[in-house]
């Protein structure tokens, strides 16, 4: 069944447990879930269960949930598509469409690595293709960002296990190795705001 609604009728896409994969995005509860880990599972007796690991779209919590082979779920058709951003309005962060142009607003909580975003930076959005709800906008794994400030490195010292704080363009703090300095590009790790590499 395809999920649209016309005179009021909704109709709701439906997907076998067993036919769960990475990646596909379920209602449940009146929230959505991304999967991102499955198995199938044996026991000694009875019948083959399926034991998912889903992240909230919301609040990125992970939950496991456990599944009869052919439990009908709520499919969700999500859309991901490249967004530009223009700048910050108030709490909302607006991006543009690359391919149409139109403007939309996004949440700060529904941006992923938000804190390493800067304008002109392309984005995926991902929105439910049902309705056009934006879930979430997600930045590129890694980032190149300038440092604006932190101590004066120390000439020689190329060691990369001691960290020393400092700040990039978005005013975000990320720890980085000893011999980095104000005015050079760092390559970030946007998950988790780790230091990759600098940037020559």
């Amino acid at each position: 069944m395809q999920r649209f609604s016309r005179n009021s009728i909704i109709f709701i896409d439906m997907i076998n447990s067993q036919d769960i994969k990475n990646g596909v995005c379920i209602r449940m509860d009146g929230r959505l879930y991304f999967v991102i880990e499955f198995l199938h599972v044996k026991p000694g007796k009875g019948n083959t269960i399926m034991r998912v690991k889903f992240k909230d779209v919301v609040d990125g919590r992970v939950l496991e949930r456990r599944f009869n082979i052919g439990e009908k779920l709520e499919d969700v058709r999500v859309e991901r598509r490249p967004y530009q951003f223009l700048y910050k309005e108030g709490e909302d962060y607006i991006f543009m469409n690359n391919e149409t142009f139109e403007q939309v607003p996004i949440a700060h909580d529904l941006i992923t690595g938000v804190d390493f975003l800067k304008e002109g930076m392309n984005v995926d959005v991902v929105s439910d293709a049902s309705s056009d709800t934006v879930l979430f906008a997600e930045l590129p794994t890694k980032v190149e960002l300038t440092v604006t400030y932190t101590e004066p490195g120390l000439k020689g010292d190329t060691a990369t296990n001691t960290l020393k704080p400092a700040t990039v363009e978005t005013g975000a703090e990320v720890r980085v190795p000893l011999f980095i300095n104000e005015g050079e590009v760092i390559r970030i790790d946007t998950r988790d705001g780790s230091y990759c590499e600098r940037v020559r």
